[in-house]
């Protein structure tokens, strides 16, 4: 029986692990950047991102001073019987994950800029919770900073603009430029509704970013063919991934959602049963 401590001690557990592990097919993927590049000065801003990786792992310490708004995604099997309030659980493991990773309170009200110090107020954490097969309760944290998150953009395309959309990805990642400390990972969502285009791209952030298709690929290779570069300094590797989501939508509208992410593509699940 998952009991509201397993959520909560698990939570904490998890966000300790994203912020200071990276995920090995990140890791894997910054390697190749900088085997592949020829660049100087990318190749030292790549050399650079990888000794910090190694040394936030090895000193159980943030890899970066920003650790991000607290996003969970948690897939809840319909055998799974909880006889306590999964929300409040996560919430709790939040607050002190907060406290004692260290995260650094990010959460603010978004008008008077008032800071309960917890990571914890109205609608945050941020938890999306989705049933599915099975009798196991599977949690996914990821971090998301504000550098990244500031140069996300949506549009409302009309259903003739369907070419438009390969326009609009690049768009938003020339004008985000340097400001989103690449090589970044951008995840696009393509379809559903104003607010579903915004989860799927999202959402396709926690997928292996090894693992591209045909479309991903050729958006991939002309995103790095921008030479923006790491850091922003130029260079043949702009983005990691490019991951797309998709969702069906109405007859009248084309939603497409770009969310970037910076190369810390911090994520960390755990399956409670």
């Amino acid at each position: 029986m998952v009991s509201f401590e397993d959520v909560a001690s698990t939570v904490v557990e998890l966000f300790r692990k994203a912020e200071t592990e990276l995920p090995d097919d990140v890791v894997r993927a910054l390697k190749r950047a900088y085997e592949r590049e020829d660049n100087e000065v990318a190749k030292n801003t790549l050399k650079a991102i990888i000794q910090n990786v190694e040394a936030a792992r090895n000193l159980r310490v943030p890899m970066c001073q920003d650790t991000g708004l607290p996003i969970i995604f948690a897939e809840v099997g319909r055998e799974l019987c909880l006889d306590f309030n999964l929300k409040e659980a996560i919430i709790e493991g939040v607050r002190r994950a907060t406290k004692e990773v260290p995260l650094r309170p990010n959460a603010v009200h978004p008008l008077t800029r008032e800071n309960p110090g917890t990571n914890v107020g109205m609608h945050v954490p941020i938890i999306t919770t989705e049933i599915v097969d099975g009798d196991g309760l599977k949690l996914t944290v990821m971090p998301k900073g504000a550098g990244s998150e500031n140069v996300s953009a949506l549009r409302m395309l009309l259903p003739s603009q369907v070419k438009d959309v390969e326009k609009f990805i690049l768009e938003v990642v020339r004008n985000a430029g340097g400001k989103p400390c690449p090589p970044i990972v951008v995840g696009v969502g393509i379809g559903s509704t104003f607010d579903g285009a915004a989860k799927l791209a999202k959402k396709a952030l926690l997928r292996d970013i090894t693992e591209m298709n045909e479309l991903e690929m050729n958006l991939l290779e002309k995103i790095n063919g921008l030479g923006i570069g790491p850091g922003g300094l130029g260079g043949r590797t702009t983005a990691l991934a490019v991951l797309v989501e998709v969702g069906y939508c109405h007859t009248a509208s084309l939603p497409v959602a770009v969310n970037i992410q910076c190369w810390a593509n911090r994520r960390a699940s755990a399956v409670l049963r």
